[in-house]
């Protein structure tokens, strides 16, 4: 049976659609556009609220008092629900820097939790870390910021099953290179992260699979003195590099007004994913939680809307949501609402090879449905055809 969304300023491949439906059956969308519901079929009532694809979030590390790293289904399964109150209908969970064990115990959560009802759909695992440059260690524990090791990455691969879908790393590393060309060969997107390259060296990471950035400019590369010369970092790469793909943290704090806008301009919404790199607080209302694992996590201090590091030295992850990205982007960064959405859907879907069924409203696309009024506050998530949450319910 086919149930009808009426009542929506739908925002479409096309543009945006006044007064539009939309019709979805069995997880997938049927139709879009202007039409009467027909007989017999379900109808929910837009209440003129504005339609868009579901949000994809492509970099977090957890929500709703759960981290990935926990590593339990449970855990998982919270995180999802959490994110899916704020309109994401897919994520890819988020790892930290930790032992190889520990990593496992991730995937092994992943399988766990993926078919569980209820909250956005788990696509795939961004491993983040273990090979960084210690001096943009950021908020990562060094304890665990390693080289490359073939035999480690290959065994770590192999364990994923196919779920791992990202890997960020730093590409000046002795041996990154070499490990660019392992991910690219077995299908997995190379991320620069936690770099201090500089541009040459990010141009040519490129070559070797690293075709996106880890939350441009946090923890990363940019003009520095060497010798008393001026040279670029990964920041100035990815901006002259019309191949590579870059992701923000939306959130008004770990970037400014002025640096969102910059990188709309330079980049533009086709090549910007918005992400929250939201840690386990996101969600809630903490002044104080931990990063990583329960067990092995760190403790951070949560303010002014951020999370930081104990002694306020740096970030230590986002509290953002889905909602609140689109919100800054259109508000803060006076983005247009359209483009600000695709950089939340069409745009990481596209950027994790998935824009085949997911980030549109059009027919034949998965029923991945988030409802929001003016303000950008979430009234319904729908998944696969599946109300997850609805305000006031």
């Amino acid at each position: 049976m086919e149930t009808v969304i009426q009542n929506v300023c739908a925002l479409t491949p096309q543009g945006r659609l006044e007064q539009a439906a939309i019709g979805f059956e069995n997880g997938k969308i049927t139709r879009v556009g202007r039409f009467e519901t027909p007989p017999g079929a379900q109808q929910i009532d837009g209440g003129g609220a504005y339609a868009a694809p579901g949000f994809i979030d492509i970099h977090t590390h957890g929500a709703g008092g759960c981290d990935y790293m926990d590593a339990t289904a449970q855990a998982m399964h919270t995180a999802a629900c959490t994110s899916a109150r704020f309109g994401a209908t897919a994520v890819y969970p988020t790892s930290v820097c930790a032992g190889e064990q520990d990593v496992y115990g991730m995937i092994d959560a992943f399988f766990n939790a993926r078919e569980m009802p209820g909250g956005a759909q788990l696509l795939g695992i961004h491993l983040e870390g273990s090979y960084f440059d210690l001096e943009m260690a950021g908020a990562q524990d060094p304890r665990y910021i390693v080289l490359p090791d073939p035999q480690e990455y290959a065994r770590i691969l192999a364990y994923g099953r196919g779920a791992i879908r990202r890997w960020s790393a730093a590409p000046e590393l002795p041996g990154a290179m070499a490990f660019g060309d392992f991910l690219k060969e077995n299908g997995v997107l190379g991320s620069i992260g936690h770099t201090n390259a500089d541009t040459d060296v990010a141009l040519e990471a490129l070559k070797h699979g690293f075709t996106h950035a880890t939350h441009l400019y946090s923890s990363m590369s940019g003009v520095r003195r060497i010798d008393g010369r001026r040279h670029g970092g990964v920041v100035e790469a990815a901006f002259l590099s019309d191949d590579m793909t870059v992701e923000m943290i939306c959130d008004g704090v770990h970037l400014p007004k002025e640096l969102l806008q910059l990188i709309y301009k330079l980049k533009g919404p086709e090549k910007i994913a918005l992400v929250t790199d939201s840690m386990r607080a996101a969600g809630q209302k903490v002044e104080k939680s931990i990063l990583g694992s329960l067990s092995h996590g760190q403790e951070v201090l949560v303010d002014d809307e951020v999370a930081w590091m104990p002694g306020r030295q740096s970030f230590a992850g986002s509290i953002c949501t889905c909602d609140r990205l689109v919100r800054t982007a259109v508000f803060l960064a006076q983005i247009p609402l359209e483009d600000a959405v695709l950089m939340m859907t069409q745009t990481p879907a596209r950027i994790m090879g998935v824009a085949d069924r997911k980030g549109a409203l059009a027919a034949q696309m998965d029923a991945d449905i988030v409802l929001f009024d003016a303000h950008i506050n979430i009234r319904r998530t729908i998944v696969g055809g599946e109300s997850v949450f609805e305000a006031g319910v």
